[in-house]
């Protein structure tokens, strides 16, 4: 990461736009609502992760048929540790089981796969080196990039940027917007356009806390493992139908402007 290199978050802010008629260039998923699914059919909260592996796939397809080139999922985070140890070792179970079973299919989709996180000690050998293999696998396909929160926290990511920063010797004067973002990891990631929230809950959760600054948000009803290929076409409708203004104003009908 050069402090020298233009940073892709800079290519849209300060922009005034529409998203009327757009597809998002980047979408990213919170995807809640597991344990909630599980406990509505009397079911261990394990039940509900295991039912969403079904949800990743659909929205991954779904993603990539629309035209969209960046897609992020946030699948666990740095908070997620304090969980009961034994959903802990399912999910790593789960992910691992997920990556093998999955990678032929999203290697022939040419969609370049990518993990934000995995630096807690805690994660097991086997997965680290199957989340290596895989994004060796899919390193040069460019049909779409996924990327996998995974370990992730967004504080932790702006902490990590600000001490590659001092240790690059940047001066205090040289740092800007775009030399900072330079020094996020995966820096050649573009904002996230739109954020999907599953379950209706309408919190940020630590997630990609620099690169969601101007995305547009909707928080769709429904749990993650119910939500599929039409609820997530919704999403991009709805993203569609909202004026993005980045602060600044858009022009009216009679040549003016309006707030």
């Amino acid at each position: 990461m050069s402090e020298g290199r233009t940073s892709p978050h800079a290519a849209t802010r300060g922009t005034v736009a529409a998203g009327q008629g757009e597809v998002p260039r980047h979408v990213a998923c919170v995807m809640d609502g597991n344990g909630r699914w599980a406990a509505q059919r009397s079911l261990p909260r394990t039940a509900g992760h295991r039912a969403a592996e079904t949800t990743v796939i659909d929205v991954i397809e779904a993603a990539r048929s629309a035209g969209v080139g960046w897609l992020s999922l946030f699948a666990f985070s740095t908070e997620n540790w304090r969980r009961p140890d034994s959903e802990i070792a399912f999910l790593m179970c789960l992910v691992r089981r997920v990556i093998r079973k999955h990678a032929p299919l999203l290697h022939a989709r040419g969609i370049r796969c990518r993990f934000l996180g995995m630096t807690d000690p805690r994660i097991p050998p086997e997965l680290a080196g199957d989340i290596a293999d895989l994004m060796t696998l899919t390193a040069r396909n460019r049909q779409m990039t996924l990327t996998v929160a995974f370990d992730h926290g967004g504080r932790r990511d702006i902490v990590e940027a600000a001490r590659s920063l001092i240790r690059s010797g940047v001066l205090a004067e040289a740092v800007t917007e775009e030399t900072f973002a330079a020094h996020l990891p995966f820096s050649d990631t573009p904002d996230v356009d739109l954020v999907i929230r599953t379950s209706g809950e309408q919190r940020i959760s630590n997630f990609m806390l620099w690169q969601v600054a101007y995305a547009e948000w909707v928080f769709p009803q429904v749990l993650w493992p119910d939500f599929r290929a039409p609820d997530f076409l919704q999403c991009l409708e709805a993203y569609r139908r909202r004026e993005r203004r980045f602060g600044g104003v858009l022009p009216n009908q009679n040549g003016g402007t309006q707030a």
